[in-house]
């Protein structure tokens, strides 16, 4: 899978899991866009480490969504716990 199309499959991971996980993000859309791409990073990541899959196996590979959607539920949560602790003046 090219930069691009992993990219895409970031972007449209972190929107997905934004659809499963509604609620007020601070940050906005953009935020949750990048915790896409870094989510689809730890999922490919983790697939590779706990199942021996291939993180780049195809775009179009349910394996390969299911790893990104994962992890960027996953970081998306993580990004909620560390953001919500902070005090606004």
């Amino acid at each position: 899978m090219g930069f691009i199309a992993f990219l895409i499959l970031g972007l449209i991971a972190g929107a997905i899991a934004k659809f499963l996980l509604p609620g007020k993000d601070p940050g906005g859309i953009l935020v949750t866009l990048v915790i896409g791409v870094i989510g689809a990073l730890l999922g490919g990541w983790l697939g590779g480490l706990l199942f021996g899959a291939d993180p780049m196996d195809g775009f179009f590979e349910l394996s390969s969504w299911v790893a990104a959607i994962i992890g960027s539920i996953i970081v998306l949560l993580v990004y909620r716990m560390v953001a919500g602790r902070r005090t606004r003046v």
